[in-house]
């Protein structure tokens, strides 16, 4: 069974910004958090991966297929949402339909009436009185609606009140109960993670610091507390990243490079982003 998608030394070069050498596979079967600080390259990967911008290197293949040479049957297979729902603002949920329909051949809009009546979006009101979070609704609605094998989403939930962002982590759920389902999630709430994925993917800065099975990470690292003293007498490979304060050192080390006793944390996604960002990268 081919991957869900395959991502080899992608570049994408700007003025002031490069996404450089950027490598990762997601598994079918597999949600995997995309995560980094606001411009790190998230949404740029994903674009790239949509063809919706050019790349500089690298190759992509989507569900087993070039996702530039065989566009028009990736399209047909994936789900997308992205921050900008793409639909027009002066289009009803209703004409969204009528477009989709014509778009796929997979569209169901029984299931797009489904989705609109759980979610209590309005039909005919335009898209442009919605609220952005009801807006991100009906993108979702409309990526779950064909078929889609593949879900492609740029901060989904974001927008969300807490209530609302479980119900469609609860779709996420409905959808992955297909093995052959997958979801790339880029998304700055990290505990909707912590919850969903099985794959956590960091960039920052435009390069890639780390793609690994999130339990594998999470069970490898930890946080130490300790002094400056304490951190310069652990094995320098034992430490992937570190800060100084006011208050002592917070390290990102791994637990088996840590001498027995030390009291090492339990740490979540969300600690292993920032130390990674805000603290000094070891290697």
């Amino acid at each position: 069974m081919e991957n869900a998608l395959e991502i080899a030394g992608l570049c994408k070069r700007y003025a002031g910004f490069a996404l450089e050498d950027i490598s990762f596979t997601l598994p079918r079967g597999c949600v995997m958090g995309l995560i980094g600080e606001n411009g790190s390259g998230k949404t740029t990967t994903i674009k790239a991966v949509l063809d919706l911008i050019g790349r500089d290197a690298g190759e992509i293949r989507v569900l087993g297929l070039d996702n530039v040479r065989d566009g028009c049957a990736v399209r047909e297979r994936i789900g997308v949402v992205l921050e900008d729902s793409g639909f027009l603002n002066t289009m009803t949920a209703r004409q969204v339909d009528r477009l989709m329909g014509k778009a796929y051949a997979g569209w169901d809009s029984a299931r797009f009436s489904a989705y609109m009546q759980r979610f209590g979006i309005d039909g005919r009101k335009k898209i442009k009185d919605y609220s952005k979070g009801m807006r991100m609704k009906l993108s979702i609605a409309a990526a779950l609606s064909h078929g889609a094998e593949l879900l492609l989403m740029d901060e989904p939930t974001s927008g969300l009140d807490p209530v609302v962002r479980d119900e469609v982590l609860d779709l996420f759920y409905d959808f992955m109960q297909d093995e052959e389902h997958a979801i790339l999630l880029s998304s700055h709430i990290t505990s909707d993670l912590d919850k969903i994925a099985d794959y956590v993917t960091f960039v920052h800065q435009g390069r890639l610091l780390l793609s690994e099975p999130r339990d594998e990470l999470l069970d490898t690292y930890g946080v130490l507390r300790c002094t400056a003293d304490q951190l310069a007498a652990l094995d320098p490979d034992a430490v992937r990243a570190h800060r100084t304060g006011a208050f002592g050192c917070e390290a990102l080390v791994r637990r088996d490079g840590v001498p027995q006793g030390w009291p090492v944390e339990r740490t979540n996604i969300e600690q292993v982003m920032l130390l990674l960002t805000k603290g000094e990268e070891v290697r």
